[in-house]
């Protein structure tokens, strides 16, 4: 049976969202519901009210979350009610070319829930990245619940399904930074900060932060920055890394801004046969013109970063291990908890660069 509950949702492009009742089927095959326990506010939320990914208006907001699966639907096998689960955008379908690849991490046919939330006059709800979690309980697919120790905080435990993840994995599976590499992270929102821990995790012997704004200059360094360039003055960005790491560059550049301008810092910013990993999200509009001889003259790679190239069965459980030795700091990412009609003033706060997260609470 059916059940109402509550959601936040955007009717249309650019307006303010609202908290509506939302209609949650039972699960069907393959399919599961989760109460929510709590949910970030991720700039990709703010990205579907603005029209930015699509026009499948209205969208259900919210996708960074973990909750307790409350019932699953025929054939569901991976989780079962009581669970503790973060969930994901990435449920790997184990057939496509990649996942026969061994490489289910870049899996190309991803799924979702087959039925649709609703509102109550019937109106279909298009669930951000296939989740809809700023709800007090949502439909996924089973496969985008990733089982973890229960003894996690809700609050970051939920994190990682989305810009932690992201800015994690750039560091450790994309730029494969390893023990001893200098590393510079160019944009310290949420996800560059996450990159600026992944590195410290991967025992980066350098990690260089770059942003405009001194405070998140100043989160990175509680998160393991060594050094930091305050890029609001005017400085040369590419002549500040450099100097930071000898006159040659850092060995991993990470790009968190998504910009033209910024990816070219990072490009002559790295040392040559250095890595340059995108993981900032840029609009559709925006190009990129380099001289093809200097990306040959260079060497290394250049790489985007999908959801930091993670595996979540593999690498969630692994990361909440962490989190709960006190070796991954999740917590520093938490910079308020608020209710579920707060979150249009949470978008506020994070565009003003107030916050690395805020966290809806059930």
């Amino acid at each position: 049976m059916s059940q109402q509950v509550r959601g936040v949702i955007a009717r249309g492009k650019g307006e303010a969202v609202e908290v509506a009742t939302i209609v949650v089927p039972d699960p069907g095959p393959g399919e599961a519901v989760v109460k929510v326990q709590a949910c970030g506010v991720c700039h990709t939320d703010l990205h579907y009210r603005e029209g930015g990914i699509n026009d499948e208006f209205p969208f259900l907001l919210g996708h960074e979350a973990a909750g307790v699966v409350e019932s699953v639907g025929a054939g569901v096998t991976e989780v079962a009610p009581g669970d503790f689960v973060i969930l994901n955008w990435r449920a790997v379908c184990g057939q496509c070319r990649a996942c026969r690849r061994g490489r289910p991490q870049y899996c190309f046919a991803t799924h979702n829930a087959k039925q649709k939330m609703t509102l109550l006059d019937g109106t279909e709800l298009s669930p951000a990245l296939g989740i809809g979690a700023f709800a007090e309980k949502t439909l996924v697919a089973a496969g985008q619940c990733t089982k973890v120790d229960p003894a996690a905080s809700p609050a970051a435990a939920g994190l990682l399904g989305c810009g932690v993840m992201a800015g994690l994995g750039a560091a450790i599976n994309t730029g494969g930074v390893s023990r001893g590499d200098s590393v510079a992270v160019i944009g310290c929102g949420g996800v560059g900060n996450a990159a600026v821990l992944g590195a410290r995790l991967a025992g980066a012997a350098k990690i260089i932060a770059v942003d405009l704004d001194r405070r998140k200059l100043d989160r990175a360094s509680g998160l393991g920055a060594t050094h930091v360039v305050d890029a609001s003055g005017g400085v040369d960005v590419v002549e500040a890394v450099r100097a930071l790491t000898d006159g040659h560059g850092a060995d991993v550049v990470i790009e968190a801004v998504g910009r033209p301008e910024t990816y070219k810092q990072a490009f002559y910013a790295r040392d040559l046969a250095g890595t340059v990993v995108l993981v900032g999200v840029p609009t559709p509009e925006m190009t990129l013109e380099l001289p093809l001889l200097d990306v040959f003259g260079r060497g290394g790679a250049l790489k985007s970063s999908w959801y930091g190239d993670c595996l979540p069965s593999r690498d969630f459980p692994m990361l909440i291990d962490l989190y709960l030795q006190g070796r991954l700091d999740l917590d520093a990412f938490v910079t308020e908890t608020i209710a579920l009609d707060e979150v249009e003033q949470a978008f506020a706060r994070m565009q003003g660069g107030d916050v690395l997260r805020s966290v809806v609470v059930f």
